[in-house]
């Protein structure tokens, strides 16, 4: 299926986020990830569904100022 991850456009087997997550090597901490404009909490990730289209924006935290 194809999804946007970050605007880009990505072909995965992924049905959930955690097994994007799993796939694209994302850390274990300082990830956030938003499926069609909404927050996913980490705890839900296994729980959500992806579908064809979807657009994710995956941030990650970092340190500096």
């Amino acid at each position: 299926m194809k999804v946007f991850v970050n605007s880009k456009e990505t072909s995965t087997e992924s049905k959930t986020v955690l097994e994007l997550a799993n796939e694209l090597a994302l850390p274990e901490k300082g990830v956030a990830v938003a499926v069609d404009n909404k927050i996913v909490p980490r705890a839900e990730w296994a729980n959500s569904p992806l579908k064809e289209g979807a657009q994710i924006v995956i941030i990650k935290a970092a340190c500096g100022g």
